[in-house]
C-alpha cells in the first residue's frame, strides 16, 4: 500500500457520515448536487475528487482547504504531515507552487509571505472605561 493510499485510508477512517455531509457541503460549488447525493462514503468522495482533478498524490491543496473551512484541524494536520514528510513540500514551497501555476502571479511571490516582527503593526490596548 502506497503512503498516499494509506493517507486516504487513514482520513476515511476518521470521517463519519455527518462529517461527510459537511465536507460535501463545503464542496458544493465543485460537486453537482446529483453527484453529491450519489456519494455515500468518504472513499467515494476521495474517488470523485481524484477523477475530477481536485485531488492527487502530489496535489492535496484542495482537501487541505476543505478540511480547513470544515473546521477539521485533525484531518488537515494529517494531510500537512504527509505533504511535508512524504512529498517534502513545506508551506513556503506550496505558496511558490500555487503562484507558478498562474504566470501573472509570479511577480507577487515576494509580496505573499509572512511579515517579520518589525513589519507587524502593534495596536494600543483599548481605552479603559471610566
Amino acid at each position: 500500500m502506497s503512503e498516499y493510499t494509506s493517507l486516504l485510508s487513514d482520513l476515511s477512517e476518521n470521517i463519519t457520515n455527518e462529517d461527510l455531509e459537511q465536507l460535501k457541503s463545503a464542496c458544493k460549488e465543485d460537486i453537482p448536487e446529483e453527484e453529491s447525493n450519489n456519494i455515500t462514503s468518504s472513499k467515494e468522495w476521495f474517488n470523485y475528487l481524484e477523477k475530477n482533478d481536485k485531488l492527487a498524490q502530489d496535489n492535496l491543496s484542495y482537501i487541505e482547504h476543505i478540511f480547513e473551512i470544515s473546521r477539521r484541524p485533525d484531518l488537515l494536520t494529517r494531510v500537512i504531515e504527509y505533504r511535508t514528510t512524504v512529498l517534502k513540500i513545506s508551506e513556503d514551497d506550496e505558496i511558490d507552487t500555487k503562484l507558478t501555476r498562474i504566470p501573472s502571479a509570479k511577480k507577487y511571490k515576494d509580496v505573499i509571505r509572512q511579515p517579520s516582527e518589525d513589519e507587524i503593526i502593534k495596536l494600543a490596548p483599548p481605552p479603559k472605561k471610566v
